[in-house]
């Protein structure tokens, strides 16, 4: 039912989008060329209200190109191996180099993989990136079957298997978890393509360590209440109709109410930088919320299971998670090396959740452990922004290159 209502009450929002739109049309290029304060304060307003709104489409990676040394290669997206529930997408470039080969694993968390663009550009000058697109939930048939914690690993482990022996896996925030299970379940099994190297940046590898906002929630509340509030059915006309999920949009709203000043304040300054003409400023402050108004609605299992194994069980922190029906052992990872990465502003994954790996890891030598604490970035800035380019890539690729 708050699904239906949800996509009622955007549909009586969508004709007051269309009158700024059309206003904008009709009037917009005359109050820009009148150079009047108050025709600039009204038209950034209609823009504010034109822009206002979710969407369930993946937005663009939007890369086209990349240096590769001191060449600007073309780069294409290629789907190397495709499943109901996602695609491993290769990011080739049209020059003829060997470079490590590296698995990115995006977060299932509400919002498409897109929004690692950035950590792919970086990574993409000296690797030959893959990254792990997620589906929408609810674009996906009830026939297709379930889509539980199991299943993720599972396809970590076959996206492993199609790039081949020798690659490396870099998980990004909530993988973390089954990217550090993929690995212990791949060594265990003696696979030929366990990876070289695992980077788990920003992850809840155990987070009973320092808890967050988004933590406690998920001890406040017993299982149940998560399945009878925040699980819905897709409605009608959409192609997963009938399938239960997350939706998107509620745990967008969570992350809102967190940072609720900073949200308005962003979008005072987006209407501030507009009305003064300033579109550099403006550009990027829209860029980051077309991407974070873009939502993705997670199978029920999925999301379940997630809260139940990583948020209020930490079983893989207390040795006790299973995949298959078989037990999970982190101290079978003797030959991938390891690297963590922490933001010291971190309020959704505090510092300490991520490093806990190293101790999981209790038979993998020192020479190949390295834990990376990066000062003053939140939870983004561990894989995107000038920080990450400039302090925590470097540290990334020397420990790939060291791997190799």
């Amino acid at each position: 039912m708050m699904y239906r209502a949800f996509e009622v009450q955007s549909r009586l929002l969508e004709p007051i989008r269309d009158s700024a739109r059309l206003a904008i049309a009709a009037f917009g290029p005359a109050m820009a060329a009148a150079d009047n304060r108050m025709a600039s304060e009204w038209l950034a307003t209609w823009r504010l209200v034109a822009d206002t709104g979710f969407s369930h489409a993946r937005p663009s990676y939007d890369i086209e190109s990349v240096m590769v040394g001191n060449r600007e290669v073309e780069v294409t997206e290629v789907p190397v191996h495709r499943t109901a529930f996602g695609t491993l997408l290769q990011f080739k470039k049209g020059v003829d180099v060997t470079q490590p080969r590296v698995l990115l694993v995006a977060p299932l968390s509400g919002h498409f993989a897109t929004l690692l663009r950035n950590t792919v550009r970086t990574l993409l000058a000296d690797h030959d990136v893959f990254i792990t697109d997620w589906h929408n939930a609810r674009d996906v048939p009830w026939t297709e079957g379930r889509f539980g914690f199991d299943e993720y690993v599972t396809h970590l482990i076959d996206f492993l298997d199609v790039i081949g022996p020798g690659a490396h896996i870099v998980a990004v925030c909530q993988p973390c978890v089954q990217a550090l299970a993929a690995a212990a379940v791949m060594a265990q099994a003696g696979h030929a393509a366990t990876p070289l190297s695992m980077t788990l940046m920003a992850g809840p590898v155990d987070v009973r360590i320092n808890p967050t906002k988004v933590n406690e929630l998920a001890f406040q509340h017993p299982y149940e209440w998560f399945e009878t509030n925040l699980i819905h059915t897709v409605p009608l006309p959409h192609a997963g109709a009938g399938r239960r999920v997350y939706p998107g949009f509620l745990q967008l709203m969570a992350f809102m109410a967190m940072n609720q000043e900073r949200h308005v304040k962003a979008h005072m300054d987006l209407h501030g930088h507009m009305a003064r003409g300033e579109e550099d400023k403006a550009k990027a402050i829209r860029a980051f919320y077309d991407e974070y108004f873009a939502v993705l609605d997670l199978t029920a299992e999925f999301y379940l299971e997630t809260i139940d194994k990583v948020f209020q069980r930490a079983l893989l922190a207390t040795g006790e998670l299973t995949y298959q029906g078989r037990h999970v052992d982190p101290s079978a990872i003797r030959r991938t090396a390891l690297l963590t990465v922490e933001g010291e502003r971190d309020d959704i994954c505090s510092i300490g959740q991520t490093v806990a790996a190293h101790d999981l890891c209790s038979k993998l030598k020192l020479f190949r452990k390295r834990h990376h604490m990066q000062a003053g970035v939140g939870h983004y800035g561990v894989f995107s922004g000038r920080r990450w380019e400039n302090q925590v890539y470097p540290i990334v690729k020397n420990t790939i290159l060291a791997s190799e």
